[in-house]
């Protein structure tokens, strides 16, 4: 199914059922790491809840309202890159991801970002583009700010984290923003 090549040793690929029991140990393997960040991995307690995550991801990609990609690293599966709310009548979409421990620190992440960016700019024609992430989650906000978002907001205390909540910064991009990103 679709794949997109990054580069030589990075490619995303659309998350399919057969990737199930894979993308729960790569979860399961890092929910420490995770846990903090995502009220979701509470969810994941066996590879059937993965896959049903990958079905509501691959009926989205079907409906046109997401996109959901496994991150290869020299053919592992590293972490996850994705829309879940896509509106093509709002022309908007939100970006969601996440990487295990032992891939952080190299820029995979914002590579990922930048090609479902570009897909969803150019190929979905999308407007605007949106991230979310807990104030607290200072590497999420790195990799917005490497892809020229701008923090447009702060909902307060809109992100919990384990029994208590912290603040949610709300960064936002535009086509034109990034098409003229792209050309310089």
């Amino acid at each position: 199914m679709f794949a997109h090549v990054i580069d030589d040793r990075v490619c995303l690929q659309l998350l399919e059922h057969r990737h199930a029991e894979e993308l729960y140990g790569l979860t399961e393997a890092n929910r420490a790491h995770l846990t903090p960040w995502f009220p979701w991995v509470e969810t994941i307690r066996c590879s059937a809840d993965s896959r049903t995550f990958i079905d509501g991801a691959l009926k989205g990609f079907a409906e046109g309202k997401g996109v959901h990609c496994g991150i290869r690293l020299d053919r592992k599966l590293a972490g996850v890159v994705g829309s879940h709310t896509i509106d093509p009548v709002e022309g908007s979409a939100e970006l969601g991801w996440w990487l295990g421990a032992p891939y952080q620190g190299r820029g995979i992440m914002t590579r990922a970002c930048v090609a479902l960016i570009g897909y969803l700019v150019e190929q979905r024609s999308l407007h605007r583009i949106e991230a979310r992430c807990a104030a607290g989650n200072q590497r999420s906000q790195a990799v917005m700010e490497s892809l020229g978002m701008r923090h447009e907001g702060t909902l307060k205390e809109g992100s919990r984290i384990g029994d208590t909540f912290d603040d949610t910064l709300i960064y936002g991009l535009l086509a034109s923003e990034w098409k003229k990103q792209r050309c310089s």
